[in-house]
């Protein structure tokens, strides 16, 4: 960490929860470049030979692990593409901690498109948080391009949580997962927009296997002339259970376009969607504002708590 400048702390803080390097498996991302990375004996870090990022392989039978691996961008004009690749072997349960945080105060955009790729082997389970942020007083923007692909053996799980923030000018997320028999794919993603950002979601979900199962949780705020956009697919192929839900609070000129889609093609599938988007309740903000809250405090508290939840 002493390379590192306050502002890179910082924002290591934020998007990693890291106060210092790790002392276990991690990988660490600045600019562009590998800042340093460590492995252990039950998970390896190797950097890609035929392109920019790391393969990750966790061995069988690792229990209670886990790994951090942020990404800080504190330049203008950086264009960063990073491929990262996890191999979970049978019997594993480990956490990812991820991340990537912006500070742009130059006139030039700054770009993180990170690409993903999960294979869970059979009776594996994952926890993976992904937290994305944007700050600086530049004009320059701050771009975060996520897309994973995820594929699922046998009884395997994988909880997903995905936090935006804010700050983020412009963000494209992408996600497809193809699950196996008795595989269980649980996404929650929460987005805050401000400004005139805007954020394409899309989430694609194969539920190939016999008793496999995906729910897709959106939580959204768009606030001043901001823009969201809320796509989703959940394809049954076999008997399994689907659902997606989008709930999205507006406020000021924000705009949130949802577009929830369940497409059963065997007669065993139960899939279910749902979509919400609305204002926040005036007797939400009367009872709040009662206790001795502001209007703004109430309504900062509002969207704060719809957003962690």
């Amino acid at each position: 960490m002493n390379k590192l400048s306050q502002i890179e702390k910082e924002l290591l803080i934020q998007v990693a929860e890291l106060h210092k390097i790790p002392s276990g498996a991690y990988s660490l991302r600045k600019n562009g470049e590998s800042m340093g990375l460590g492995s252990t004996k039950d998970i390896e870090i190797v950097p890609k030979k035929d392109k920019s990022g790391i393969d990750i392989f966790v061995k069988p039978n690792t229990k209670g692990k886990s790994m951090h691996l942020p990404v800080i961008i504190t330049e203008g004009g950086v264009d960063d593409l990073v491929y990262n690749d996890f191999y979970i072997g049978e019997n594993s349960d480990v956490t990812i901690i991820a991340g990537c945080g912006i500070h742009n105060s130059s006139c030039n955009d700054s770009r993180h498109n990170g690409i993903h790729s999960f294979h869970l082997e059979k009776n594996t389970k994952v926890m993976y948080y992904e937290k994305h942020l944007g700050e600086g007083e530049g004009s320059g923007k701050k771009i975060l391009n996520p897309t994973t692909q995820i594929y699922q053996k046998q009884n395997s799980i994988m909880k997903m949580e995905t936090l935006q923030i804010g700050g983020v000018s412009d963000s494209v997320r992408l996600t497809e997962a193809t699950l196996e028999d008795g595989a269980k794919l649980i996404i929650k993603e929460n987005v805050l927009t401000t400004d005139r950002q805007t954020v394409k979601t899309s989430f694609k979900v194969w539920l190939k296997g016999k008793s496999s199962s995906a729910d897709v949780i959106s939580h959204s705020v768009a606030k001043d002339k901001s823009k969201q956009i809320f796509e989703s697919n959940i394809i049954g192929e076999n008997a399994c259970l689907g659902h997606v839900e989008c709930d999205g609070i507006l406020l000021d000129k924000g705009r949130i376009v949802s577009t929830p889609k369940v497409d059963a093609r065997s007669s065993q599938a139960e899939l279910s969607h749902e979509a919400a988007i609305g204002k926040i309740a005036g007797e939400q903000l009367t009872k709040l504002m009662t206790l001795g809250l502001t209007e703004a405090e109430a309504t900062e508290l509002i969207i704060n708590s719809f957003l962690i939840n």
